[in-house]
């Protein structure tokens, strides 16, 4: 009890200090993120639930089901693509209606959006229409939390890499190079439509994040933080909406910059915040107070990790911060999203997720000392580490 009236206090706070700059629409995910972890939280302590009856039949095995959670995540994604979510942004519509406006077969549309239905996605309210679920209303374009770009690239380009999972066991080089030839992020360089549903995916995410992470660290002793593989500036954007007297820096490749500049043209923020492109394998923005990576870390094997950490050592000043915001993996057989993620690095980038010693040893090698490791409502958590 006592810890949820401290969250509770710690949401409501920031909520009161960005008053006049963050909108009730980017608040409302967050609170919805709080009530879940709180749900889920109560749930557990009480062994959970379960349905009453049989409604939808009996079950396949669970090793069945976890075979065919493909299909799942492709009807998902083929909803977002088509943006089903947008049309039925005012109310049920037909399937007739709906494959006209998204050039698909009306027969096989129902199929589609019935199987999603009892999924939570849409729900079926008579005859062939269909109406937007809670879930669903996170596939709209531009609703706050949204999930339909992430969705997408998680369909396409990811989905296609998983593909040659076998292949990266075997050999220990990606998936995603057997598959498309490249490297992930020489590929996004060549092919720009991909690339701006992979930049629309983090930057949603990153927008959730960055609330968990103000709830779990304190920003308030940071005046200039640079955000380190920064993407497009939302982690940051929504970091400095909170702390009116901090100024930031994105950090990215100039490609991508150029898009965070076109993404903050008129944004209240944009007179704290400087966009630079470059290479941080080479050097990194010098004299801030923190340096925040945000999922950069996870993306390299540890060569190449240590490489960026380093050149993150040399450009901050005396008593400069590193900020990772990363999933740490425990040690233990606990059922945890990490260790999937750890195979999704390995086959997108040959990167990995980490323990908390693989991370102590990581930082010791790039002249860092481990402080602390802070959790989140989210997945992440904050390691914050110090020059040793």
């Amino acid at each position: 009890m006592v810890a949820r009236l401290l969250l509770w206090w710690r949401v409501l706070r920031s909520l009161v200090r960005a008053r006049g700059i963050v909108s009730w629409d980017e608040a409302r995910p967050l609170l919805n993120l709080c009530l879940s972890r709180l749900w889920l939280r109560d749930r557990s302590r009480v062994g959970g639930t379960q349905e009453a009856g049989s409604r939808n039949g009996n079950l396949p095995p669970a090793l069945f089901q976890m075979a065919t959670g493909y299909w799942l995540s492709q009807a998902v994604y083929v909803a977002a693509k088509l943006g089903l979510a947008d049309w039925l942004r005012d109310g049920p519509r037909s399937c007739q209606e709906l494959a006209a406006v998204t050039g698909t077969d009306p027969r096989c549309l129902f199929r589609l959006m019935r199987a999603l239905s009892a999924a939570r996605i849409f729900v079926h309210t008579q005859g062939d229409h269909f109406a937007l679920a809670t879930a669903g209303k996170s596939l709209q374009r531009d609703a706050p939390g949204s999930q339909r770009a992430i969705i997408m690239t998680l369909g396409e380009v990811h989905y296609q890499a998983w593909g040659n999972l076998l292949h990266s066991v075997r050999t220990g080089s990606t998936g995603f190079a057997s598959t498309f030839g490249t490297s992930l992020f020489a590929y996004l360089q060549s092919s720009p439509e991909a690339a701006d549903t992979f930049n629309r995916g983090m930057s949603d995410v990153a927008s959730m994040l960055a609330y968990a992470v103000l709830l779990a660290y304190d920003f308030s002793r940071i005046s200039f933080l640079v955000d380190v593989g920064g993407g497009q500036g939302q982690f940051l954007r929504t970091i400095l909406q909170l702390h009116p007297e901090m100024r930031g820096t994105i950090f990215d490749l100039p490609s991508t910059i150029e898009q965070a500049r076109q993404y903050f043209s008129g944004d209240p923020c944009s007179s704290r915040i400087a966009a630079i492109g470059g290479d941080f394998f080479h050097s990194v923005p010098e004299g801030a107070d923190a340096y925040v990576l945000c999922g950069v870390i996870h993306d390299w094997d540890d060569d190449p990790a240590v490489q960026i950490l380093r050149n993150c050592r040399l450009a901050m000043n005396r008593k400069g911060k590193l900020l990772l915001v990363e999933v740490v993996v425990p040690d233990d057989d606990a059922h945890c999203f990490s260790k999937l993620l750890d195979l999704n690095m390995m086959v997108m980038t040959g990167g990995r997720e980490r323990t908390r010693a693989e991370f102590t040893a990581l930082l010791n090698t790039a002249g860092y000392r481990l402080s602390r490791i802070i959790p989140t409502l989210a997945p992440q958590s904050v390691l914050e580490a110090i020059p040793s």
